[in-house]
């Protein structure tokens, strides 16, 4: 194990070989008594399977604003030309903008939500910042997917959080179907973190967010837990949610139906789990993908 600023390292990866490391974090950091949105058999599911679903968590009529609000966001000149704005490398469409939160105070709203923050509250035992927020964009006609990872396996190498107390929720502002770019996730996978192989580049942020590399598993790794955990496929209609644990592993596949496919992506960490210096990478990310503003949401 290596340390950064005296914090242990409990979950090595980016070294010369692929190693499995068993989890040494909770997933539920919060009492099951404690009362909040989220009911036990809820909680121990998403214990056990890594990642909870929820029919509606927004009704129509706030979906028609939020999808109103991510059509301004991406047609707006100068939100394309922002750095924080990420687009598609053969289309040069749009694929996400980051931090939401801050550019928009309508996301800002939803973030603050009680049926949102008070979810990641009661999962993670603790008040939560936001470590990242963006909106991702899947036109159809070829949008390109992500291929599968943990995302903590990143948010550890290259953003610093020690330890595993991290959630994530991605509401579906379109229907997902079953043939435009949803999300799969591995279940149980969570429970086992996988340490990739191979060093960080300087800045492989730039090309990361559009096509991960570093921080991928390999093939071996990606075919034995999908034969131990199977894969589960997300579909639901608009306003449907997905929370899902920052260590399952997850990706989504290319768009090329007609339908569209967006969501709004926040991940909310605990104010007891802040960022350190990177793990395995030269330098931290940019602020707007990992934050260093540990205010809590309130």
């Amino acid at each position: 194990m290596t340390t950064t600023t005296n914090v242990t390292d409990l979950y090595p990866t980016r070294g010369a070989t692929e190693v499995a490391t068993p989890r040494q974090d909770p997933v539920v950091w919060g009492s099951p008594d404690t009362p909040g949105p989220v009911s036990a058999g809820d909680l121990q599911a998403l214990d056990r399977e890594g990642f909870l679903a929820i029919d509606q968590l927004i009704g129509p009529d706030e979906v028609a604003v939020y999808r109103r609000e991510l059509e301004r966001l991406v047609n707006d000149p100068d939100i394309r030309a922002d750095e924080r704005s990420i687009v598609e490398p053969q289309s040069k469409e749009i694929r996400s903008v980051f931090e939401v939160h801050r550019i928009s105070e309508v996301f800002a709203n939803l973030v603050r939500d009680e049926r949102v923050v008070g979810r990641a509250r009661q999962i993670l035992g603790s008040d939560v910042y936001v470590h990242q927020s963006r909106i991702n964009v899947k036109p159809g006609f070829g949008a390109s997917g992500f291929y599968w990872h943990s995302d903590f396996e990143t948010w550890h190498a290259e953003d610093g959080l020690p330890n595993m107390r991290t959630i994530s929720v991605s509401i579906a502002l379109t229907e997902n179907y079953d043939t435009n770019g949803g999300l799969m996730i591995m279940p149980g996978s969570h429970k086992t973190f996988l340490g990739c192989a191979g060093a960080t580049p300087k800045d492989n942020y730039k090309k990361s967010l559009q096509m991960q590399d570093a921080g991928t598993p390999s093939d071996e790794a990606l075919t034995r837990m999908a034969s131990e955990h199977g894969i589960r496929l997300f579909t639901g209609r608009a306003g449907s949610a997905t929370w899902f644990d920052c260590n399952a592993m997850h990706g989504s596949g290319d768009n090329i139906t007609p339908f569209p496919r967006s969501n709004v992506f926040i991940v909310f960490n605990s104010v007891e789990n802040t960022a350190v210096e990177p793990f395995a990478a030269p330098i931290r990310r940019p602020e707007f993908i990992g934050a260093r503003d540990f205010t809590p949401v309130r």
